[in-house]
């Protein structure tokens, strides 16, 4: 069963509607190289300063002395910690605890003793469990119960590698079977418990029109946002999450003819109108308006 998120009612997050207080674009960023946080920062809607895969295992200490010390804005930061059950991990939770970061994102995350672990060790953070493992992907239920558990992601080359294969993607860059059951497994449970979903970083830093293509399915199907490893790659999340002037015109067309008629099943340009279509214009309305309102993160 869904529990509440830092008290909010059950009913709320059920509706699974909420905006993502981040935004659509997340980018990560190494946290041995503290002269690129500010930039990384600028450049998405939020930025994850990395202390696992990104940093060496020699340069995890500068790593944690740059990402505990830095001065980025606590409410678009996300702190990802090294995987539980090893010494980095425990000496990250040590070095952030005096910083107290709103957002760490738990790798590896398969079980919820984790989740009591890290928040234990950093009261009141918002956690995004990242579900990259067979067991992770078969817990995301349970973790997107958690109650400190604010959204979860997916990986596809640990999962991959977790299972002892080679490659998520077959050669023409789509994801194997299995891979786009694991994300839509994740995206099912995220969504359940009214938790935000985050969609996997693409590798192919070359081939952008595979980015917005991915990006623009993330969020059609129900993702908050999408992660990502370069800054070009950034803007074109946050260009594929924004409707379009006609997706939007629509919306509000539908909205407008919605107040006219009432409640129940009308006809709006030729098209049945019902519920669930009545949700799809409010949430495109919604990120319209969002992206209007969004500061302008250059590429």
């Amino acid at each position: 069963m869904c529990r509440a998120r830092h008290g909010a009612p059950d009913s709320h997050w059920a509706e699974g509607h909420e905006s993502f207080p981040l935004g659509p674009s997340l980018l990560f960023c190494p946290g041995d190289r503290p002269d690129r946080f500010a930039k990384a920062a600028d450049r998405a809607d939020a930025v994850i300063l990395d202390l696992e895969d990104a940093v060496a295992p020699e340069d995890k200490p500068a790593a944690r002395d740059a990402v505990a010390a830095h001065e980025l804005d606590p409410a678009r930061t996300i702190i990802r910690v090294n995987a539980p059950g090893g010494p980095d991990f425990d000496a990250d939770l040590r070095a952030l605890s005096v910083r107290r970061p709103r957002w760490v994102m738990l790798p590896k995350a398969a079980t919820l003793s984790e989740v009591d672990r890290l928040v234990g060790a950093l009261p009141g953070v918002q956690v995004v469990a990242l579900c990259e493992t067979a067991r992770g992907i078969l817990a995301a239920p349970a973790l997107a119960a958690h109650p400190d558990v604010a959204a979860l992601m997916w990986g596809g080359e640990d999962l991959i590698a977790s299972l002892g294969g080679t490659s998520s993607r077959h050669a023409d860059g789509s994801y194997r079977d299995v891979v786009r059951h694991a994300r839509s497994s994740v995206l099912l449970a995220a969504r359940a418990c009214g938790r935000s979903a985050i969609d996997a970083i693409h590798t192919d830093l070359a081939d952008q029109a595979a980015w917005r293509i991915e990006a623009e399915d993330a969020a059609a199907s129900g993702f908050t946002a999408t992660a990502c490893i370069h800054p070009a790659q950034a803007a074109a999340i946050r260009a594929a999450y924004a409707p379009s002037p006609e997706q939007a015109a629509w919306a509000r067309g539908v909205l407008e003819a919605a107040e006219r008629h009432g409640t129940g099943v009308f006809e709006h340009d030729g098209r049945m109108v019902d519920a669930p279509i009545l949700r799809h214009a409010r949430l495109q309305a919604a990120r319209a308006t969002a992206d209007q309102t969004a500061p302008t993160h250059d590429a």
